[in-house]
């Protein structure tokens, strides 16, 4: 089953009464309140707002990334407040090519919520009616079980393998910030050794993603010899790396892992090597 849904099969699902929970992602890394005004604003009618500091990242240490990922237990209660019960059908859309959407699609079906959807093309593809009462969420009747993130690395497997090899890891990010140039977001520029540089725009026609068979060949040519289970995703902060993870399943290649604390976590600290070839 893709992971996407269009907008057609959107209305219909909307349409058809089905338990369906529509999470609008919208965010912006330099405007962090922006999203939110944004919805309050306009979106899909029905639709809950999903925040990526406020919901889907956890505590930061100062040494654990940008937007570490919340705690299995923390997520939990969140998913609660929310109202994402497991038999919910769960359709995530931003604006910025689904790059939020894609690292709720990531949390959700990490930890055992299978039933979830990214809108394709985002808001911009949906030319159904707009809201303007914002919802508030529902929460659930029961507490939601703590599920660990299957499927994440952490920055100790990412170390070791500048020695081993044996995985690849695809980096996210534009190809100016990949090679040290114009980090506005991080302390240090640069790349962590060995990487390889996949930009998720990569992924996208205009705002949708390429057709599956285009993004095999896309992600068979960067592979190379590797399984996909061989690969660990990154970007600065662990959200773009979700748009390469969600394009690899697009495609029918499953198995990819993700490195959520990123480029931030990693370049934290000095004793890990950078590179900028």
């Amino acid at each position: 089953m893709t992971p996407l849904v269009s907008a057609n099969q959107l209305e219909e699902i909307l349409n058809s009464g089905e338990n369906v929970l529509l999470c609008d992602c919208r965010f912006d890394l330099v405007n962090p309140d922006a999203g939110k005004k944004a919805y309050e604003e306009s979106h899909i009618p029905g639709a809950i707002y999903v925040d990526l500091d406020q919901d889907m990242s956890g505590h930061k240490t100062g040494s654990n990334g940008r937007h570490p990922l919340p705690s299995p237990q923390e997520w939990a209660k969140t998913k609660a407040r929310l109202g994402i019960s497991p038999n919910t059908l769960v359709v995530a859309y931003d604006k910025q090519g689904s790059v939020y959407a894609s690292r709720l699609w990531w949390m959700l079906k990490a930890t055992g919520h299978a039933n979830v959807r990214v809108l394709d093309g985002g808001l911009d593809s949906w030319n159904g009616p707009m809201g303007t009462m914002p919802r508030k969420p529902s929460p659930t009747a029961q507490a939601i079980e703590p599920m660990p993130y299957v499927g994440l690395v952490l920055v100790d497997e990412v170390f070791a393998n500048l020695q081993s090899k044996k995985n690849l890891v695809l980096d996210a990010r534009a190809n100016d910030r990949f090679h040290g140039e114009n980090e506005t977001l991080d302390p240090v520029g640069g790349h962590i050794p060995g990487a390889v540089n996949h930009f998720f725009k990569e992924n996208l026609s205009a705002t949708a993603f390429k057709t599956p068979e285009h993004l095999f060949k896309d992600f068979v040519d960067l592979l190379g010899s590797k399984k996909p289970s061989e690969v660990i995703h990154q970007c600065g902060s662990g959200v773009t790396a979700c748009h390469n993870l969600l394009a690899m399943e697009v495609a029918g290649l499953k198995g990819s892992r993700l490195y959520a604390g990123s480029w931030s976590e990693w370049c934290a600290d000095p004793q890990r090597p950078v590179a900028t070839d």
